[in-house]
């Protein structure tokens, strides 16, 4: 069963995705923010498969994070899909440089997630066995 790290400061947002993600048979860990996330894959013993990140929240955005997650050889293999309500080309443009994987646009369609998670998660494995 594939595990999925969620970021978002928003609880609605991360309950809606968590529950979503639980309901196609992932298991779901959150975070309110790239901090907290970069705090707990610090402390984490075994690491998901994937993390969905947010690009605005408090302390750390999602792009420092992403950043972050790529750096440190222990994750730089997690996949990682971009859900934000900034869609401006800059934005796609900076989530691609800092190594995201996919990027969706709030509101999206669940069904999309669990897709580019998928997508996601087999590219990095495949890539991570090569």
């Amino acid at each position: 069963m594939p595990r999925v790290m969620v970021v978002d400061d928003t609880a609605s947002i991360r309950m809606l995705i968590r529950t979503n993600l639980e309901l196609a048979g992932f298991e779901v860990d959150e975070a309110v923010d790239g901090q907290a996330c970069l705090d707990q894959l610090a402390e984490a013993a075994s690491l998901p498969d994937a993390i969905t990140v947010d690009v605005m929240m408090p302390r750390m955005d999602g792009f420092t994070a992403v950043a972050a997650i790529r750096a440190d050889p222990r994750t730089a293999d997690i996949a990682v899909v971009m859900v934000t309500t900034q869609n401006h080309a800059a934005d796609i443009a900076r989530a691609t440089e800092v190594g995201v994987d996919f990027f969706l646009v709030k509101p999206f369609d669940p069904e999309e997630l669990i897709v580019e998670l998928q997508r996601a998660i087999a590219v990095r494995s495949d890539a991570a066995n090569s």
